[in-house]
């Protein structure tokens, strides 16, 4: 599996280099009232209106100012069916490299320090530990998606 690694507070998470757009220099980002404290705001990504995302945030880091190193992850994610596009901010951007799916765990119940159905997963590469967040659900988590609609009810 072709993924890319990032940095998050000195964890190294991958992400699926499928669903990479783009990796880019932070750009001016707008502020958005009442917006949850997960998403930083929205940025211009050539010419389109795309949230940014902290997921600093959702796995419990401390916010952090960006720096020389920070870059935004421009991902396509699938969210209520829907091919979305979301950008992500990461502390550093590693590389492109490949992980075999069969050294992927799953999240060990004990000893996380995060949500466990926020993580899909920990790879390895070497002797390091790779964490692979389940984008889908954190987004889906924090935006409402994948909620029971009122129209569906509870079956009474």
């Amino acid at each position: 599996m072709k993924v890319v690694t990032l940095d998050l507070d000195g964890e190294v998470f991958a992400i699926e280099a499928e669903s990479v757009r783009e990796i880019l220099d932070p750009p001016p980002i707008t502020q958005v009232p009442n917006a949850p404290p997960f998403v930083d705001g929205l940025i211009n990504v050539r010419g389109r209106v795309v949230p940014l995302a902290d997921l600093r945030v959702m796995f419990g880091m401390e916010r952090r100012a960006a720096d020389a190193h920070t870059r935004i992850v421009v991902l396509e994610i699938e969210l209520d069916e829907e091919p979305t596009i979301v950008g992500v901010r990461a502390d550093r951007v590693y590389d492109v490299t490949d992980i075999e799916p069969t050294t992927i765990e799953e999240a060990p119940k004990v000893g996380m320090r995060w949500r466990a159905d926020f993580v899909r997963g920990v790879g390895k590469r070497g002797d390091d530990f790779i964490i692979v967040p389940n984008l889908g659900r954190i987004f889906a988590t924090q935006t409402g998606a994948g909620a029971p609609r009122p129209e569906e009810g509870t079956g009474s």
